[in-house]
């Protein structure tokens, strides 16, 4: 790419010292065999210039887009591994905004920097050194207004950087706004609240407005700038082509050069211009970017590894609470788990019950390592939580939900997960367990057919979930109720496949129904992050005086 500028830069320079030669040719009367082999010359370079021009362009936007997926490749997976701290405090639209918005603002600027930027640069450069060898009082004058320039320049893109990164982050959180809005559509429109959710569309557009303003005028000051300098270089070389042309200090050749040359200025000036506000903007994007590689994980990575099989839970002393920041800007915490001491041997079965709020879901949470505990201590088969390596804990727990995530994609990779390492006899295995394999035999490719949210029930989403865990093989299973949508006949092949599921397995309920804390060895009530009760299941749903049978007599079970 180097090479491509510097011959391209050279070829640009050479086309008006072709002119002037053209021009002297005509003075001495050469013949006009001659001057139609200069004119000629002349094609010939501004052809090859051109052809340059579109190869250096070519493998600049290689680069550029090469190095900046790179770089969404990395932040994205920097921030799907930072803790739920961190991703609850930020909407997915404004993480969207980041990972491709800002990356693209730098992959448009830097897919144009080395030929745009840096080549007009030097094509300033080498206009200045052609305007010296001509004469050296022209020269000195171009490059004293050049420099001017170029000071003035950098003081102002160094205001309007920071106005650029208010502009982007104002795009960020409007993005995140609509994004958020998207997935209420629904709520919204049952709840004839859609002008509301316009309403405050506008007033972040209204907020946007000032900061996009004072970014452009920034920007503008810089067209000011160098449209200044522009115009103070053309004065200077008519005037001084015409004064040392009258004195007879130059030729007419060089006159027609001083002149061609400036003229000339104003390309590479008006171009440069045009990429000191993309620069402005990159830069903007590149702060956001550093920002965002900037923050960590507060959940450092562990050595140990688990063993297979089921495994003890136990909690020790464990409290928690969630920190977020108010409207004030006051840190606001909620207490969620205090003191929470419980411990559960291996292969059996726990059910979690309680009121919303009561900790449930925080205890999910924490054992998966989503988060750590404020203090005390979660173990798993005898070791802190924190002392082992994230891939082994996740690996070895498994985690089936009422929502079901499934993929634009086929159906061995929303089993897998994208991970073509999994054997297709595996996979059918699973499938045949969890009596699919009739629905699997219609589809017109089997593992390789492309499957949609939209083209699946509410059943096979929770049997391709189940069938994940499956794949898993974990020695810990958490079930959040993965039933309580389906219709009878479907929910029954799910309980069906609970069953095989759940065998020879450690398994925490967070219970929701009478019938799943039947499934239960035994039931722990929770009232706001401490255990309110403990026993087997049958037990308390025999006694009367238990808090347990209260709950099922309301039909509060967990609600």
């Amino acid at each position: 790419m180097a090479l491509l500028l510097v011959t391209s830069i050279t070829l640009e320079i050479a086309e008006p010292l072709i002119v002037a030669r053209f021009i002297e040719s005509i003075q001495l009367g050469l013949a006009e065999q001659t001057l139609i082999t200069i004119a000629l010359i002349f094609l010939g370079v501004a052809a090859l210039r051109q052809i340059t021009r579109v190869i250096a362009a070519y493998a600049s936007e290689r680069v550029s887009w090469t190095a900046t997926n790179a770089v969404r490749e990395d932040l994205s997976a920097h921030v799907l591994d930072l803790d739920l701290t961190f991703h609850e405090s930020r909407s997915p639209g404004e993480l969207i905004e980041r990972i491709d918005g800002d990356v693209n603002q730098v992959a448009e600027f830097f897919s144009s920097l080395i030929v745009q930027l840096v080549g007009n640069a030097l094509l300033v450069l080498g206009l200045i050194i052609a305007m010296t060898v001509v004469d050296w009082r022209i020269g000195l004058t171009f490059a004293a207004i050049n420099v001017v320039g170029f000071f003035l320049l950098s003081k102002v893109t160094a205001k309007a950087t920071a106005k650029w990164e208010d502009d982007r982050e104002q795009s960020a959180q409007l993005i995140g706004y609509v994004s958020e809005s998207i997935r209420a559509t629904e709520d919204l429109r049952s709840s004839a609240a859609t002008q509301h959710a316009m309403n405050r569309f506008h007033r972040r557009l209204r907020s946007w407005l000032p900061v996009k303003v004072r970014a452009e005028a920034w920007s503008s000051t810089i067209w000011i700038v160098m449209s200044l300098v522009f115009t103070a270089s053309t004065a200077f070389a008519f005037g001084y082509g015409g004064f040392f042309y009258q004195n007879g200090e130059i030729s007419l050749a060089n006159t027609y050069l001083v002149v061609a040359f400036a003229t000339m200025l104003n390309t590479p000036i008006e171009v440069l211009r045009e990429q000191v506000q993309g620069l402005q903007q990159a830069k903007a994007a590149i702060r956001r970017i550093s920002e965002m590689f900037g923050f960590s994980s507060k959940l450092v990575d562990g050595e140990k590894a688990l063993p297979a099989g089921p495994l003890s839970v136990e909690f020790d002393h464990v409290g928690f609470e969630y920190t977020g920041t108010g409207e004030d800007g006051e840190v606001e915490r909620k207490k969620v788990l205090d003191d929470l001491s419980f411990r559960l041997e291996p292969g059996t079965t726990l059910g979690l019950v309680g009121r919303t709020g009561a900790g449930k879901s925080t205890i999910a949470h924490l054992l998966f390592r989503m988060y750590d505990p404020v203090h005390g201590r979660v173990l798993l088969d005898g070791m802190d939580a924190r002392s082992l390596s994230l891939s082994s804990l996740r690996s070895q727990c498994g985690f089936v939900t009422q929502d079901v995530h499934v993929f634009e994609a086929t159906l061995r990779e929303n089993l897998t997960f994208f991970d073509p390492a999994v054997p297709d006899e595996r996979l059918l295995e699973i499938l045949e367990a969890l009596e699919l394999r009739p629905w699997l035999d219609g589809l017109p490719d089997g593992l390789s057919s492309p499957i949609s949210p939209k083209a699946l029930s509410s059943g096979q989403a929770q049997l391709i979930n189940l069938a994940r865990v499956f794949l898993k093989d974990p020695g810990l299973v958490i079930l959040d109720e993965p039933s309580s949508k389906l219709d009878l006949a479907t929910e029954a092949m799910v309980e069906r496949a609970l069953d095989r599921l759940l065998a020879g397995r450690t398994v925490i309920i967070i219970a929701h129904r009478l019938d799943t804390i039947r499934r239960a060895d035994q039931v722990l009530v929770l009232d706001r992050g401490t255990v309110l009760e403990r026993g087997a299941t049958l037990e308390l749903l025999a006694d009367p005086a238990s808090h347990l049978a209260a709950l099922h007599r309301v039909g509060e079970v967990t609600r």
